[in-house]
Protein backbone atom coordinates (compact mmCIF):
# COMPACT_ATOMS: atom_id res chain seq x y z
CA UNK A 1 0.00 0.00 0.00
CA UNK A 2 1.21 3.46 -0.90
CA UNK A 3 -0.09 6.81 0.29
CA UNK A 4 -1.74 9.13 -2.23
CA UNK A 5 -3.29 12.55 -2.11
CA UNK A 6 -6.26 13.24 -4.34
CA UNK A 7 -7.80 16.59 -5.19
CA UNK A 8 -11.46 16.15 -6.14
CA UNK A 9 -13.58 18.82 -7.80
CA UNK A 10 -17.34 18.55 -7.57
CA UNK A 11 -18.95 21.04 -9.98
CA UNK A 12 -22.39 22.45 -9.45
CA UNK A 13 -22.68 21.26 -5.86
CA UNK A 14 -24.73 23.86 -4.02
CA UNK A 15 -25.68 22.14 -0.77
CA UNK A 16 -23.61 20.39 1.87
CA UNK A 17 -25.84 17.30 1.87
CA UNK A 18 -25.29 16.79 -1.85
CA UNK A 19 -21.54 17.29 -1.41
CA UNK A 20 -21.43 14.71 1.39
CA UNK A 21 -23.24 12.08 -0.67
CA UNK A 22 -21.09 12.80 -3.73
CA UNK A 23 -17.90 12.59 -1.66
CA UNK A 24 -19.06 9.37 -0.01
CA UNK A 25 -19.73 7.87 -3.43
CA UNK A 26 -16.26 8.91 -4.66
CA UNK A 27 -14.50 7.57 -1.55
CA UNK A 28 -16.44 4.32 -1.81
CA UNK A 29 -14.47 3.63 -4.99
CA UNK A 30 -11.22 3.78 -2.99
CA UNK A 31 -12.48 1.31 -0.39
CA UNK A 32 -13.99 -0.91 -3.10
CA UNK A 33 -10.51 -1.34 -4.56
CA UNK A 34 -9.09 -2.31 -1.16
CA UNK A 35 -7.83 1.11 -0.16
CA UNK A 36 -8.07 3.02 3.09
CA UNK A 37 -9.13 6.67 3.42
CA UNK A 38 -6.86 8.46 5.90
CA UNK A 39 -8.23 12.00 5.90
CA UNK A 40 -10.40 14.41 3.95
CA UNK A 41 -10.63 18.19 3.96
CA UNK A 42 -13.21 20.31 2.17
CA UNK A 43 -11.30 23.32 0.82
CA UNK A 44 -14.37 25.25 -0.28
CA UNK A 45 -15.97 26.48 -3.44
CA UNK A 46 -13.80 28.23 -6.02
CA UNK A 47 -14.44 29.86 -9.35
CA UNK A 48 -12.64 28.33 -12.33
CA UNK A 49 -10.28 30.51 -14.38
CA UNK A 50 -12.49 29.83 -17.39
CA UNK A 51 -15.74 27.89 -17.75
CA UNK A 52 -15.34 24.18 -18.43
CA UNK A 53 -18.19 22.06 -19.74
CA UNK A 54 -20.57 24.96 -19.04
CA UNK A 55 -19.55 25.00 -15.35
CA UNK A 56 -17.95 28.07 -13.80
CA UNK A 57 -17.18 26.92 -10.24
CA UNK A 58 -16.66 23.82 -8.16
CA UNK A 59 -16.11 22.57 -4.62
CA UNK A 60 -12.59 21.32 -3.96
CA UNK A 61 -11.91 18.43 -1.56
CA UNK A 62 -8.44 17.12 -0.63
CA UNK A 63 -8.35 13.45 0.33
CA UNK A 64 -5.41 11.39 1.58
CA UNK A 65 -5.69 7.63 1.14
CA UNK A 66 -3.70 4.41 0.89
CA UNK A 67 -4.03 2.17 -2.14
CA UNK A 68 -2.14 -0.51 -4.00
CA UNK A 69 -0.14 1.25 -6.77
CA UNK A 70 -1.40 -1.19 -9.40
CA UNK A 71 -5.01 -0.09 -8.78
CA UNK A 72 -4.57 3.68 -9.23
CA UNK A 73 -5.20 3.53 -12.98
CA UNK A 74 -8.38 1.55 -12.39
CA UNK A 75 -9.49 4.12 -9.81
CA UNK A 76 -9.05 6.97 -12.28
CA UNK A 77 -11.05 5.03 -14.89
CA UNK A 78 -13.85 4.50 -12.37
CA UNK A 79 -13.99 8.23 -11.66
CA UNK A 80 -14.67 8.90 -15.32
CA UNK A 81 -17.92 6.97 -14.84
CA UNK A 82 -18.95 8.77 -11.64
CA UNK A 83 -20.95 11.81 -12.72
CA UNK A 84 -20.51 13.71 -9.46
CA UNK A 85 -16.71 13.90 -9.81
CA UNK A 86 -15.97 16.72 -12.23
CA UNK A 87 -12.16 16.44 -12.07
CA UNK A 88 -9.70 14.44 -9.99
CA UNK A 89 -5.94 14.65 -9.59
CA UNK A 90 -4.10 11.90 -7.73
CA UNK A 91 -0.50 12.33 -6.63
CA UNK A 92 1.77 9.93 -4.77
CA UNK A 93 2.95 11.24 -1.40
CA UNK A 94 6.73 11.28 -0.96
CA UNK A 95 7.24 9.64 2.45
CA UNK A 96 10.81 10.96 2.81
CA UNK A 97 9.70 14.53 2.16
CA UNK A 98 6.77 14.17 4.59
CA UNK A 99 9.13 12.86 7.30
CA UNK A 100 11.57 15.71 6.71
CA UNK A 101 8.80 18.33 6.87
CA UNK A 102 7.48 16.82 10.12
CA UNK A 103 11.00 16.87 11.57
CA UNK A 104 11.43 20.54 10.61
CA UNK A 105 8.06 21.39 12.16
CA UNK A 106 9.01 19.65 15.42
CA UNK A 107 12.39 21.41 15.50
CA UNK A 108 10.69 24.79 15.01
CA UNK A 109 8.27 24.02 17.84
CA UNK A 110 11.18 23.09 20.13
CA UNK A 111 12.99 26.35 19.25
CA UNK A 112 9.86 28.38 20.02
CA UNK A 113 9.42 26.62 23.36
CA UNK A 114 13.07 27.25 24.30
CA UNK A 115 12.73 30.90 23.28
CA UNK A 116 9.62 31.27 25.44
CA UNK A 117 11.46 29.76 28.42
CA UNK A 118 14.41 32.14 27.93
CA UNK A 119 12.08 35.11 27.72
CA UNK A 120 10.25 34.00 30.87
CA UNK A 121 13.55 33.57 32.76
CA UNK A 122 14.84 36.99 31.65
CA UNK A 123 11.61 38.83 32.39
CA UNK A 124 11.84 41.05 35.46
CA UNK A 125 10.02 39.69 38.45
CA UNK A 126 6.99 41.67 39.43
CA UNK A 127 7.18 43.22 42.87
CA UNK A 128 3.99 43.50 44.82
CA UNK A 129 2.96 47.06 45.46
CA UNK A 130 1.01 48.02 48.49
Amino acid sequence: MKTYEGLYIFAGVAKDEILETSLAKALAEVTRLGGNVISQEVQGKRTFARPMKKKDSGTYVAVRFELDPSKVAELVKRYRLVEEVFRVRILAVDERLEAKLAEQKNAAARREAAKALRNAANAPAETPTE
